[in-house]
């Protein structure tokens, strides 16, 4: 969320990096609510400093020997009381302001960071980084998409999984359902070794949750509700993480904090018809390693930078060729200031396709969370960032394409082997 202080005080450096994003406002209807509260919380600190003074005169004139019933003495009392009735309003008036004033500041995204480059959307996203060769086919050499191999190898189940759920969702079996759960451990280990801790939160998060980390109220239609509670199923383990210090303070001397969270996600991926229909791409229901940290304001920087070699970690580890991208000010999303996509390649698509995306989002999360630290008697809030490490259903995918041999196998990474319990998945396993 942002600076409540800083629409009041320059709202014109709010609507410019707005416009960065591409979004055009006239901030002046909220900056005259946000002048508004400040007023009255200004009058009734006024107000309950005065009736402090009156209570403290009353006292003092019982003491001194004043009838408590005398007119002196009650003529301050109903002067008193009149100030709490006024006191009493006032607040009511600041609650329906704040109310009012959180609503449509929960509405708008992160400001861009100086960093990241202007632009209008994914065409104007700049390549920073790539890593390893793009495998292509040979001469006579036909590749095959992910799909088709794990269809004819027999990994998945995508008929009868539509009788179970609806259409996007499978059933991974067999060879296909180890290697799904070769890769989370594999992805688990190699972040804990590099100095995560582990998590294995809740796949029901609150409103408030789904609030805190941004994704409520912009993406309700594209969350899944549970209708008698308040409950949500997570979209991703970035929500119940971050509100693993909601309304929390935490000492600077603690920071960062490094989190690693394994959870099925689930999305309704609205809009996105039509496309990624076969396979592991676009799922309503899929499994993901996260990446968070909590850290100090002045480390976020070089954080992003770690937490998206981190990543990378994983894809260099699997012998996975991607690229590093660095998206412009017009495709950040919602809670992000600056954003590393990382995209794998998958030799049968011939393609470059998102596996990670690496966040910063400085204080907008802690903000919408109330999450700070203190070093000395210095409160602030904390820095958050986020990032998958990885995928798992597209890093399944980009194995099966860059992995198939001419005689219908696939071969694995040295690194997953050992967690799989073989280096080859074929059609006679």
């Amino acid at each position: 969320m942002l600076d409540q202080r800083l629409l009041r005080d320059n709202p014109e450096l709010i609507t410019s990096q707005l416009a960065r994003r591409g979004l055009h406002l006239d901030l002046s209807p909220l900056q005259a609510i946000a002048l508004q509260e400040r007023d009255l919380e200004a009058r009734r600190s006024e107000l309950q400093a005065e009736g402090n003074r009156i209570g403290k005169q009353v006292g003092a004139l019982i003491k001194a020997g004043a009838a408590a019933a005398g007119p002196e003495v009650q003529a301050l009392r109903d002067q008193g009381n009149a100030i709490k009735q006024q006191v009493a309003e006032l607040e009511e008036q600041e609650k329906a302001l704040e109310t009012q004033l959180r609503e449509q500041l929960l509405a708008l995204p992160n400001l861009p960071s100086a960093d990241a480059p202007d632009g209008r959307d994914e065409r104007d996203n700049i390549e920073v980084k790539r890593w390893g060769e793009p495998r292509q086919a040979a001469a006579g050499e036909i590749l095959e998409e992910h799909w088709q191999i794990g269809e004819r190898l027999g990994l998945w189940e995508t008929e009868r999984s539509v009788r179970i759920a609806q259409s996007r969702f499978i059933t991974l079996q067999g060879q296909g359902a180890r290697l799904e759960r070769a890769l989370i451990s594999f992805m688990l280990d190699l972040h804990g070794s590099r100095g995560y801790c582990e998590l294995l939160p809740p796949i029901l998060v609150n409103s408030a949750s789904l609030t805190g980390s941004g994704q409520l109220p912009k993406f309700a239609e594209e969350s899944f509700r549970c209708a008698e509670d308040d409950l949500w199923l997570t979209p991703t383990a970035e929500v119940p993480v971050t509100s693993l210090h909601r309304e929390e303070v935490i000492a600077a001397e603690q920071l960062p904090l490094r989190y690693v969270a394994y959870t099925p996600c689930f999305r309704r991926e609205a809009g996105s018809y039509g496309r990624d229909t076969r396979g592991l791409i676009r799922l309503h229901q899929f499994n993901k390693v996260e990446l968070y940290w909590f850290c100090h304001p002045e480390h976020s920087a070089a954080a992003h930078e770690q937490i998206t070699g981190d990543a990378e970690a994983v894809l260099e580890a699997l012998e996975l060729p991607y690229r590093r991208i660095e998206l412009c000010s017009g495709d950040l999303g919602f809670s992000a200031s600056r954003t590393y996509d990382l995209e794998v390649w998958l030799a049968g698509a011939g393609a470059y396709r998102e596996i990670s995306s690496c966040s910063v989002c400085g204080d907008f999360q802690a903000r919408r969370s109330a999450i700070r630290c203190k070093q000395g008697k210095t409160t602030q809030l904390v820095h958050t960032l986020n990032g998958s490490g990885l995928a798992v259903g597209r890093t399944m995918a980009a194995l099966l394409e860059n992995g198939q041999q001419a005689d219908g196998s696939v071969r694995l990474p040295a690194a997953l082997a050992p967690y799989f319990g073989s280096d080859r998945l074929s059609a006679a396993a």
